[in-house]
């Protein structure tokens, strides 16, 4: 065979076993408010704050990741799914109970449900009820299309047969009450989209299996009333005690513990997990090829491999292999002394090639597999987009176990470097800082809107802005970016990789991404340009106030000015300062829909007759005293060893 054709081979196989689909985004959180309300500072409020203190900790320290509380007059209950991590779990209870308290200001009995948590309190004793007593039917989830009406009776008897399943599994042979399947449809349904079909059913785990299975009977009774008349393709049925749902996608984060399979007639089989045997056979046949591969290539070939996504695109690659001879020589073999920074995947030294040129050596940690995804996916990418405000790609060494990405060497490093620094600062009058938000800006309308693949960067921050000669901003790192379709709202990840401090709420919460994610994270580099104060949870003590809350009591009082960075003296336009911080408290709104997108931006940043509308309170802010640093403390003291929420620390 010759050497295209067995790299094409080679990456056949590989794009087949490493491809991923993001699932699409489940529905928001709901509440449901009762008519009896409570007095503020009332001992009943103060008992409610209690509560909401020590649920979500109660909740996740479980290893059944539920609680029930009873402090006095109130009566609360919390329970997470049951493939959620402690983090999630601990995030979203806090999260939820924020939602309902601001949702239903003033209630005594309120019922929150979010897609991984169920949260209810009362100023009743409902913890003694086996059932549910605060019910809520969804019809369709996130999907608002309907099924054609002439598959839709067999489409509701396998689904209605594959929660029977599922709750059977759940009811018998869980001890979290927690069971997921699914039923392989591809083909049987020829005038629709989907291959399968999801389920998910759960009870509190502190219900025998007999009261168990009467919920989710009477709410799978609900599901056949309400649900399948619609000819919806999903839709749930949730309590504090119970639930069921159902969907054309997947929207729990393992492997269904039920899976059922649909024959040539129709027939269908169940087993709890047993479609593992051609999973098995194939890794085995591909272990074999990629092996035989590899010992092949090592005798014929050059050490060199590259994964990406479209072979046809291998031609381009190839002209920016780099030897690594040349790297080391460049870097004197990676000398500490050469180093420019370190983040989450490897270490990035200066280098200086024979010809004089600079560079920026990025080279992956060989012993982490996320370093060779991160590759894979920067590589991929930065080829793609070219703009005057992405950083620039060089080349790529790829040899000797060795995972190394070469690009453009900016002279002025990254702008955490030079914006947080006391001394450094003072080089970014009000220009340069004006002109380093517009072309983070174009930067980022040229991934959401204008280039040939349609990016959501997901990790924009300050560390990752470098800055040329002329202090011209560049985007860089972009190992954690995903492409995105026309649809945005079905995009959702059950890994989220990020920074504290530059993470939407729907984000760190939920999983939910889109271009809005960037523009929050854009928001919070605004403040922070306009401050010279890093919005880090590190540098947050009860003597220092985060930065959303400060920017926001500075805008209410009118004293925006108090906030401008010392660095600046009294230098800057006034004009200018406040309508940045308008955009910067517009970009951190807690709901995606109030945020702008980066064209609007554009326009708010170069024209001075625009009229902007008034931010509401930012993310992260609600009720009484409570702050983003509080819900950072949720995150931090509750993230499992090997969460995947990176923490900020200066670099």
């Amino acid at each position: 065979m010759h050497r295209g054709g067995v790299r094409t081979l080679a990456l056949v196989v590989l794009v087949a076993a490493l491809a991923a689909v993001a699932p699409p985004i489940p529905a928001a959180g709901e509440q449901v408010c009762s008519d009896r309300r409570y007095a503020a500072n009332s001992s009943f409020d103060a008992t409610l704050q209690r509560v909401v203190r020590a649920l979500p900790a109660n909740t996740s320290s479980s290893p059944l990741l539920f609680a029930t509380l009873a402090v006095g007059e109130v009566y609360a209950l919390a329970l997470c799914r049951g493939d959620t991590s402690v983090g999630s779990c601990n995030f979203c209870v806090a999260q939820t109970l924020r939602d309902g308290e601001h949702a239903c200001a003033g209630d005594k009995d309120v019922a929150m449900y979010d897609d991984i948590c169920t949260v209810r309190f009362s100023d009743e004793d409902f913890l003694a009820a086996m059932n549910n007593s605060r019910r809520k039917t969804v019809v369709a989830g996130s999907q608002s299309q309907k099924l054609v009406p002439s598959v839709s009776g067999s489409f509701y008897r396998l689904a209605g047969e594959l929660l029977d399943a599922t709750v059977d599994y759940a009811v018998a042979n869980s001890t979290r009450r927690f069971a997921t399947g699914d039923v392989g449809v591809a083909g049987y349904f020829a005038d629709e989209p989907f291959s399968k079909i999801y389920a998910l059913a759960q009870c509190t785990p502190d219900l025998t299996p007999e009261q168990c299975r009467a919920c989710l009977a009477s709410a799978m009774a609900e599901m056949t009333r309400q649900v399948f008349p619609t000819n919806s393709p999903g839709g749930k049925v949730i309590g504090e005690r119970c639930g069921l749902r159902f969907e054309v996608f997947s929207f729990y984060n393992i492997e269904a513990m039920v899976q059922l399979q649909v024959g040539l007639q129709g027939k269908k089989k169940s087993t709890p997990v047993l479609a593992i045997v051609l999973p098995i056979i194939f890794v085995a046949l591909l272990t074999i090829i990629l092996a035989g591969l590899y010992i092949w290539r090592r005798k014929r070939l050059p050490a060199k491999t590259l994964l990406i996504e479209n072979t046809e695109d291998l031609e381009d690659f190839e002209s920016i292999f780099i030897d690594l001879s040349k790297l080391q020589s460049a870097t004197d073999n990676f000398d500490e002394s050469n180093r420019l920074g370190e983040g989450g995947f490897g270490v990035v030294f200066k280098g200086v090639f024979p010809d004089g040129q600079e560079v920026a050596v990025k080279r992956l940690s060989s012993c982490s597999n996320q370093g060779l995804g991160q590759l894979k996916n920067e590589l991929y990418l930065v080829a793609k987009l070219q703009h005057k405000n992405l950083v620039r790609l060089i080349g790529v060494c790829l040899e000797e176990g060795e995972k190394v990405l070469v690009y453009e060497y900016m002279p002025n490093k990254s702008l955490d470097t030079v914006l947080f620094d006391p001394e450094r600062s003072k080089q970014l009058d009000w220009g340069k800082r004006f002109m380093i938000l517009n072309g983070i800006a174009r930067g980022l309308q040229y991934l959401h809107e204008h280039s040939q693949l349609k990016i959501i960067h997901r990790d924009l921050k300050a560390s990752n802005i470098l800055l040329d000669a002329d202090m011209k901003p560049k985007i860089a790192d972009f190992g954690m970016a995903k492409i995105f379709g026309d649809d945005e709202t079905r995009n959702a990840t059950s890994r989220v990789i990020g920074t504290l401090g530059y993470m939407s709420p729907e984000y760190a919460m939920r999983g939910h991404y889109s271009t809005k994610l960037d523009v929050f994270s854009f928001g919070v580099i605004v403040l922070e340009i306009v401050t010279g104060r890093r919005n880090s949870y590190s540098v947050i003590s009860e003597h220092c106030e985060d930065l959303f809350s400060l920017v926001w009591r500075h805008w209410n009082d009118g004293t925006v000015t108090e906030i401008v960075d010392p660095s600046l003296g009294k230098h800057y336009p006034r004009g200018e300062i406040l309508k940045c911080i308008n955009i910067g408290l517009l970009c951190v709104q807690q709901n995606p829909t109030d945020r702008p997108a980066m064209s609007v931006i554009i326009v708010m940043l170069s024209s001075g007759t625009v009229s902007m509308q008034a931010p509401y309170r930012p993310a992260y802010l609600f009720g009484r005293n409570r702050s983003y640093s509080e819900t950072m403390d949720i995150l931090l003291s509750s993230s499992e060893p090997h969460s995947s929420i990176t923490v900020l620390e200066p670099r």
